[in-house]
């Protein structure tokens, strides 16, 4: 914890548990941080105790003893998860402390709540929202979402993320003679709005062609929905050709891009979907939904869209990939094309500096 008595950063982050897990939010939180120290930003990361974002009493006593201990004015950006199910704390210093909300998606927005559960975080979220002085939100959609949240359009600055400069796959720059296997790669923790129950749907409407998959995301979040994934492969008889990774390093994740053909992300929603540009990156091709930002996030030409879960659709478009080759070509130019105008990390910074006021000098 930070006393009143100690430095006072230019910025503390709030973040719910380990500040160092590899999921999206985590991710891009810990490269703004980064990027913002390489400006000369004195920036404190806090990882609160406790279950979130339906909070426990745990939870509840760390962010208040936290907020608790900071001096008045101090410049606070508090993860979305973290300030979803306790409004009520974030309001006891919404006006002694400068409070920013970093949105990736709307808690309420989640993938398999009741209708209670959505409708009592789209209360909670709006109360809590009312504590900030600003948001920032992760993209253009989750910025006008925040719009049935109550949100000023005049509070709300997109800093979209930035990607990492990554070395090009081997399948983007070797000649494509349609005879080897392809290997597709998705990331993403195996919790229910990623999708891979569909995923796993439409591969095996494939399943007389050339493919395997490496599924890399963490098994622990939501360990029931992992288990009927594990499932459905054994009962669609893929147990040899889809793999349950999970987790990664980035040294690791790097190889698994470096090997692969295709990147497939069969979300029903995403805030932005990073792992998409990051697949760009490496100039894979990419196969995804249409759900939430990730209409927008692929740019057009890189790859191939579909409606969320629709898994019909989905094996559609694998098909389209595995057996067309003059596709496989134009979607490589495509996403070459891509990874040639993608932001930066900080470039990000630099943004995320601006919209919490400060001189954003390099």
């Amino acid at each position: 914890m930070i006393s009143a008595a100690s430095h006072v950063p230019a910025m503390t982050l709030l973040v719910a548990g380990d500040p160092d897990q590899l999921t999206g939010s985590y991710v891009y939180d810990a490269r703004i941080v980064e990027a913002l120290r390489k400006r000369g930003w004195d920036v404190a990361v806090e990882g609160l105790a406790g279950r979130f974002p339906m909070p426990d009493q745990q939870a509840t006593e760390s962010l208040e003893s936290t907020l608790g201990e900071l001096p008045d004015g101090a410049r606070v950006v508090i993860d979305a998860m973290v300030m979803a199910g306790l409004p009520e704390v974030v309001a006891r210093h919404g006006e002694r402390l400068d409070l920013t909300a970093l949105m990736h998606h709307p808690q309420a927005d989640e993938t398999g709540l009741s209708g209670i559960e959505r409708d009592g975080f789209q209360t909670s979220e709006a109360l809590a929202l009312m504590a900030m002085q600003r948001v920032i939100a992760t993209s253009t959609f989750t910025a006008e979402r925040l719009a049935d949240f109550g949100v000023l359009p005049s509070q709300i600055h997109v800093v979209e993320p930035g990607v990492q400069q990554a070395p090009l796959s081997v399948s983007a720059t070797r000649d494509d003679n349609g005879m080897e296997s392809q290997r597709l790669l998705c990331v993403a923790s195996l919790t229910p709005r990623k999708g891979h129950e569909v995923l796993i749907e439409a591969l095996a409407e494939v399943s007389e062609l050339g493919w395997e998959c490496d599924c890399i995301g963490g098994l622990d979040l939501a360990p029931e929905h992992a288990r009927r994934v594990e499932d459905m492969i054994e009962a669609q008889g893929l147990g040899e050709r889809v793999f349950l990774l999970g987790t990664r390093s980035p040294e690791s994740l790097a190889a698994y891009y470096a090997e692969a053909d295709l990147f497939v992300l069969p979300s029903y929603y995403e805030g932005y979907g990073m792992v998409v540009t990051e697949a760009l990156a490496h100039g894979l091709p990419v196969i995804t939904t249409t759900g939430g930002a990730l209409e927008h996030t692929l740019p057009e030409g890189a790859g191939l869209a579909v409606e969320p879960g629709d898994a019909q659709a989905l094996a559609t478009a694998l098909r389209r990939w595995l057996e067309d080759g003059d596709l496989r070509t134009r979607l490589r130019e495509g996403a070459a094309a891509a990874r040639g105008q993608q932001q930066d990390w900080s470039s990000a910074a630099a943004a995320f500096a601006a919209a919490l006021g400060e001189d954003t000098r390099s």
